[in-house]
């Protein structure tokens, strides 16, 4: 039997921490998973932002492009609003002065700048290296190469949108799943 400092048993501490009988291994699981407040809030800041993405292409283009909703590039970030929505998130519930807050954080603020950096760079490569193919006669081996995927990064505009509904749902989350007050 385990013993606490007082002398007391901690028998009954461990067996309330343990799933009830009457629950299932997985329902416990589901139940948690889905009680998450930052998991929560990074998959709806994700699912907003290409929500939105699909929604603008039909507004501009006048067409449904299923693309949209899971594809990369484009307004707002679905990076950054999932990443932004997660560390505020953890901020909120477990404060912003310890050590998962910071993990969280410096998580999101690498992946912005790989947004704005390296992937929208690539994606810019992308683009002239498709003209080149295309530019090739037709006898030459790469041209009826497959076009390369130009909308890979972001603009920082696109990035700081993100992040702000990543922000935003964090936030209005934060309120509605009853944490209420901030720490």
């Amino acid at each position: 039997m385990v013993m606490d400092e007082m002398g007391g048993s901690t028998v009954g501490l461990i067996q309330d921490a343990m799933p009830k009988s009457t629950e299932t291994p997985t329902s416990y699981i589901t139940s948690s998973v889905l009680t998450n407040y930052p998991l929560m809030s990074a998959v709806l800041a994700f699912a907003l932002a290409q929500s939105f993405k699909f929604i603008t292409t039909w507004y501009k283009e006048r067409r449904w492009d299923l693309k949209q909703l899971i594809g990369s590039g484009g307004m707002p970030s679905s990076h950054s609003a999932t990443v932004t929505a997660l560390a505020v998130a953890v901020g909120l519930q477990e404060g912003f002065g310890g050590s998962l807050f910071a993990t969280a954080l410096i998580l999101a603020f690498v992946v912005m700048y790989d947004a704005t950096g390296v992937r929208l760079q690539a994606g810019r490569q992308a683009e002239v290296l498709n003209q080149i193919v295309c530019e090739l006669p037709s006898e030459h081996p790469l041209a009826e190469s497959r076009p390369l995927r130009e909308l890979l990064g972001h603009t920082p505009t696109q990035v700081v949108a993100g992040a702000l509904l990543g922000l935003g749902t964090a936030t209005i989350m934060h309120f509605i799943t009853g944490s209420g007050s901030l720490p």
